[in-house]
């Protein structure tokens, strides 16, 4: 049975990816595994979730889109030199004259050391508010924790040393998104615009509202419900060449809908020099290598307008290192 076809998606209980016990780790990984090659979501839970840390950002992202634009445009995501801050209404534009009605801050790692600052690692872009920065932080480095279990989680899954991501996730470029879909009578959705996957390994949302469809292997769009005190998990094009195709980073969209609503992705990579290539049957790759940080420095500047004028400007250039992968992100919005 395909359980994204009939509208629910596996519920994975990953609370044992703490646990000393291997064998109870083993157990989580294979759950997780049957996900990630049927249908690329699922949702999970844990007992290590901090609830009131999740209810804590709603709240700092409710009162800083709350403010006014001029007041969140002094920390424009323009003026940075990581990709952090704030992201206004019509920023982001895949295609010419096309954007969404949101808008969004988006935080990195603040690395605030002096070696590894590339174009998406560095010292971030933070808002006056004090709560919002510990806040964010906060949920940050307890979501990046979850993430790194799970990293070990697929690890094992696909036949690899438990450990084998550790060293590749220092310094990684995943960033966080707190997003704000403003209140819109306007509202027109049309089915499966703005579908993509996601660049990166994989994703962890926490939603607050419906709204996140999923396309099913017969072509269909499916709602993915609302769980409490889960978080929805997806992979991305990245874990999909890591398995060498074993595992689907499926194309999902956000409906548009009058409702105000907030969404707060996680999007997880390994360190920027990090070759992605298939782990799995590497005597038949589909896929070419390519680097991990240049591929979503790359994608990114072809989403974002401030990017965009600085390469036409010559202060950047897009690096061809390696050959790019086009996994169909031309008819995209990506991170939504």
């Amino acid at each position: 049975m395909n359980i994204i076809e009939n509208t629910l998606l596996p519920i994975v209980d990953i609370s044992d990816l703490s646990s000393t016990n291997i064998e109870k780790r083993l157990s989580v990984a294979a759950l997780m595994d049957n996900a990630c090659r049927q249908s690329g979501f699922l949702h999970i839970k844990s007992s290590n979730f901090d609830k009131n840390l999740f209810k804590q950002l709603l709240e700092v992202a409710k009162q800083y889109f709350a403010q006014e634009e001029a007041v969140k445009m002094q920390h424009y995501i323009g003026k940075s030199q990581n990709h952090s801050g704030y992201v206004p209404i019509g920023e982001e534009q895949f295609k010419p004259n096309s954007h969404d009605i949101k808008e969004a801050y988006d935080i990195n790692i603040d690395y605030l050391g002096d070696t590894e600052c590339r174009s998406l690692v560095g010292k971030n872009q933070w808002p006056d508010s004090l709560i919002f920065k510990e806040t964010v932080q906060q949920y940050y480095q307890h979501i990046r924790q979850i993430g790194h279990q799970i990293f070990r989680a697929l690890a094992l899954a696909l036949g690899l040393t438990e450990t084998y991501f550790d060293e590749h996730l220092t310094f990684a470029p995943s960033q966080l998104r707190l997003i704000h879909y403003p209140y819109n009578p306007n509202a027109q959705d049309s089915l499966g615009i703005g579908s993509h996957t996601d660049y990166e390994f994989f994703t962890l949302l926490l939603p607050t509202a419906p709204g996140l469809q999923v396309l099913s292997k017969n072509g269909e769009w499916v709602d993915v419900p609302l769980i409490e005190d889960t978080l929805v998990m997806n992979i991305g094009d990245m874990m999909q060449v890591i398995s060498n195709g074993q595992y689907i980073a499926t194309k999902h969209h956000v409906k548009k809908v009058q409702e105000e609503r907030y969404a707060f992705p996680f999007f997880f990579s390994c360190n920027y020099d990090f070759i992605v290539k298939p782990l799995i049957d590497t005597a038949h790759p589909k896929y070419p290598a390519i680097k991990c940080g240049e591929h979503l420095f790359n994608q990114t500047v072809q989403s974002f307008n401030y990017l965009k004028k600085r390469l036409q400007n010559g202060e950047l250039v897009m690096s061809n290192d390696l050959t790019p992968i086009n996994f169909g992100l031309a008819e995209s919005v990506v991170h939504q």
